[in-house]
């Protein structure tokens, strides 16, 4: 009798840590969710949309000044205010090279020291293989971020930053104004995937570690009212991505816990060829960062025609475990 008391409570015990794993992989979003309105696209729906924020976070921190021989500090006109960002220093040759916009993880949007500090291969998020290849590379802020105007709006008013800076990258003297990247990697990566649903501004777009909802952070990190579904539908790269018009190409690796967002995501865009999903092999969320990044710089300098000729196969993308 006891041996059986005690399988039933082992039982219960189990259903309920299983259920408690899955409530912290989707805390505020239960797939599968409706699709938005039919043929409605992200810029559409977010047109008449103004989100309702539950908190007023600000960083209210200074822009840690950057080694003048590598970046400078600009403000950068956004729907916000002026925003603070770091541009690469250009080669001094007088020619149009070609631009990237890159966003930091986490969930400060705030610039720092990431950009130029020197980092394990296992864990490099300072995206410097573009500008030590000549790529102009610039790292915005957003609202509510460093010592930015505004607030923090948890992947919606940021957006619209992230255009708005790449709109400044293209009236800078070095840089040819067809050939702009977007790029990111984890809430970066999430908040370029929204970008390129939103806009297309960008020659290609790269995201890193993407997420398919942003719910899934935890309302600790969102400042919206995430009881509203509108809020986090808009939020949700799962929903629009028949609204990417670029190419864009979405990466994780195999041990990485985000793998199944991907994996979701891939399904839900199998109509759309403008986006691809790449699991790469043998990395983890941050350790596929450090090759995928020269990859994807040696791509971009060879990317110069009227259209992007740039494309992954899967000899170069398992030729990377070797290096």
């Amino acid at each position: 009798m006891k041996r059986g008391l005690a399988f039933v409570f082992l039982a219960v015990l189990g259903l309920l840590l299983g259920y408690l794993r899955y409530q912290r992989r989707q805390p505020t979003a239960i797939w599968p969710r409706p699709q938005p309105a039919a043929k409605l696209s992200l810029s559409q729906a977010r047109s008449t949309f103004k989100t309702k924020l539950v908190r007023h976070e600000a960083e209210h921190e200074p822009v840690p000044p950057p080694p003048p021989q590598l970046f400078r500090t600009v403000r950068y006109d956004s729907p916000a205010g002026k925003l603070a960002a770091y541009i690469s220093q250009p080669a001094k040759d007088g020619q149009k090279h070609p631009a990237i916009v890159w966003i930091f993880g986490g969930f400060s949007n705030s610039i720092g020291d990431t950009a130029w500090e020197n980092a394990s291969p296992d864990n490099d998020q300072s995206a410097s293989a573009f500008w030590k290849a000549g790529i102009v590379t610039m790292y915005p802020s957003f609202r509510g971020g460093s010592d930015n105007p505004g607030y923090k709006e948890s992947f919606y008013g940021e957006v619209d930053d992230v255009i708005a800076a790449a709109d400044y990258l293209a009236r800078q003297d070095s840089v040819d104004p067809n050939r702009i990247y977007l790029g990111g990697h984890s809430t970066g990566g999430t908040m370029a995937l929204l970008a390129a649903e939103c806009s297309s501004r960008f020659r290609a777009v790269f995201a890193f570690g993407a997420v398919d909802d942003v719910g899934a952070y935890g309302d600790r990190y969102l400042t919206f009212d995430t009881s509203n579904e509108k809020e986090l539908d808009l939020r949700a790269p799962k929903l629009w991505l028949s609204s990417v018009h670029n190419p864009t190409f979405v990466f994780e690796g195999t041990r990485s816990p985000n793998l199944e967002d991907l994996l979701s995501m891939r399904t839900a865009a199998s109509s759309n060829p403008k986006v691809q999903f790449y699991p790469v092999m043998g990395f983890d969320h941050f350790s596929i960062l450090a090759p995928m990044t020269h990859l994807l710089a040696t791509k971009i300098l060879s990317d110069d025609g009227p259209a992007t000729n740039i494309t992954f196969t899967s000899q170069e993308l398992a030729s990377l475990r070797a290096k």
